[in-house]
């Protein structure tokens, strides 16, 4: 007797879709039958009844319960996770951001680690190294050892998570030694800053304004000199939100260069435009970057659905409207992060499918590829990011057409608003398998429970960024 069994099922992975039935015992897919097989028996039979079924999403780039400065995230890891649930999300990633100057790379991971027992999918980590020392290589080589093998270092942000040049360099480098991962939040410090205090001093520096304190040109430009640095140490470089075409089109030149490098988009970036701004809540938008132009959005978007951009992130960050609204005539001193973790499915579902047109094979696929295989390969994450042999049993079912309007008071992540509240959202999960236990279907959600399912990232060579799928044998979570 198997444990479930999802039978008539249209199955999309990256690189190919079939139909069968998935055969799950003990969290993982034990097999795939003909959809002609008979039916063997199982605890629990769920009838796919020819939708669509997906791996379990792989969201690279969340924070949770995180504390920058003054402010912090009103969500932990229970709630988090869950939220990622509802929305089709199976493994989150978290950065160990040292709070401050007190607190080591090592010890924030150390930390977010023990935080993360509580979560209900699976979780991995990224460290993260503000400041360069002696014990940096040290901390690093024990990140390692704990199944930690990227790292994040912010270009912005003076005086509290900014990295200088020579940080970032040397961390470049010892990241290789490791067959590790760089990730890179990219936006010019020196010209933000400028920028901003120019905005300052014209009296124009409340949320109104935020699109016009960070150019786009701060983007670019920061994105051209960490692909250098990244082309002269010889290692990769994953740059998180990219929010302009001209960014992307930057990491696809250095990559005909051989340089291995990786564009991340957010929702976000994709479904809205500055305009927000010229509403009545433009707190509800405080996000670094910020929204683009109109015609930004539409040149990112046909990226997006071209195979340009490589994955597809929530940046889920769960400040609520009381912690936005008491300096919004002030973005120096106001949280910046949107929530997001629960509506990254349907968001970039739907700016795929009305940017590509119709929903096919092709588009279905491509979808698989930004939601969770390419997250789950550039990562590195065992068993993760497709539905074979020997992966762990996280499954989606979803019907493409089915349409949901927005009300973030609904949603579950922690907050009292959501960016797309009033949108019409198409792709959300109907079914949600985590770990081979159906955590979401049509009576509800079931609560598993704290599940302690911490993945450890393999070497990043392992899977070669983004080529063909893993082999099943190196399928593993750690406890």
């Amino acid at each position: 007797m198997t444990d479930l069994i999802i039978t008539n099922a249209r199955i999309v992975n990256a690189d190919g879709v079939t139909t069968g039935h998935i055969v799950v015992d003990r969290g993982r897919v034990q097999a795939i039958l003909d959809p002609a097989s008979a039916v063997p028996a199982a605890d629990r039979v769920v009838d796919a009844a020819g939708r669509a079924v997906i791996p379990g999403g792989v969201d690279g780039h969340c924070h949770v319960a995180q504390i920058t400065g003054p402010h912090r995230t009103l969500d932990d890891y229970a709630q988090t996770s869950i939220a990622a649930l509802w929305g089709g999300t199976t493994t989150i990633m978290d950065f160990g951001i040292p709070r401050d100057g007190s607190e080591t790379p090592l010890e924030a991971a150390r930390n977010k680690r023990e935080l993360a027992r509580d979560a209900r999918c699976s979780v991995a980590l990224h460290g993260s190294v503000i400041a360069w020392d002696e014990t940096v290589p040290a901390q690093l080589d024990a990140l390692a050892e704990m199944g930690i093998r990227s790292v994040k270092m912010y270009m912005t942000n003076r005086g509290s998570t900014m990295s200088d040049d020579d940080t970032v360099l040397r961390v470049l480098k010892e990241m290789k030694r490791l067959d590790g991962l760089t990730y890179i939040h990219a936006e010019h410090d020196a010209i933000i800053v400028d920028c901003t205090q120019d905005h300052a001093d014209a009296g124009r520096i409340g949320i109104e304004h935020l699109h016009r304190t960070r150019p786009e040109l701060a983007e670019e430009i920061s994105v051209t000199e960490v692909l250098a640095m990244a082309e002269y140490a010889g290692t990769p470089v994953y740059f998180v939100h990219q929010s302009t075409p001209g960014a992307v089109d930057l990491v696809a030149e250095a990559r005909e260069r051989g340089v291995e490098a990786y564009s991340e988009t957010c929702p976000h970036y994709l479904l809205l435009d500055d305009e927000v701004y010229a509403s009545r809540m433009p707190e509800w938008f405080a996000c670094c970057p910020p929204m683009r132009s109109a015609e930004t959005v539409a040149a990112l978007r046909q990226r997006f659905a071209d195979g340009s951009i490589h994955t597809v992130a929530s940046d889920h960050s769960c400040y609520d409207l009381t912690q936005k609204r008491e300096h919004m005539d002030d973005i120096r001193e106001m949280p910046h992060g949107l929530p997001g973790v629960e509506t990254r499915m349907p968001a970039a579902f739907t700016a795929l499918a009305d940017t590509a047109g119709a929903v096919d094979d092709a588009l279905l696929q491509r979808f698989v590829e930004l939601f969770s295989a390419a997250p789950a390969r550039v990562n590195a994450l065992p068993g993760k990011g497709a539905i074979a042999v020997g992966f762990d049993a996280d499954l989606v079912i979803f019907d493409p057409a089915e349409e949901r309007s927005v009300d973030g008071r609904r949603l579950h992540m922690g907050t009292d608003f959501s960016p797309f509240d009033g949108f019409a959202l198409r792709g959300w999960p109907q079914v949600v398998v985590s770990a081979g236990r159906v955590v979401l279907d049509a009576d509800g959600f079931h609560d598993p429970g704290a599940v302690d399912a911490f993945v450890e990232c393999a070497g990043h060579s392992a899977f070669t960024g983004l080529s063909a799928r893993p082999e099943p044998a190196l399928a593993r979570t750690g406890a």
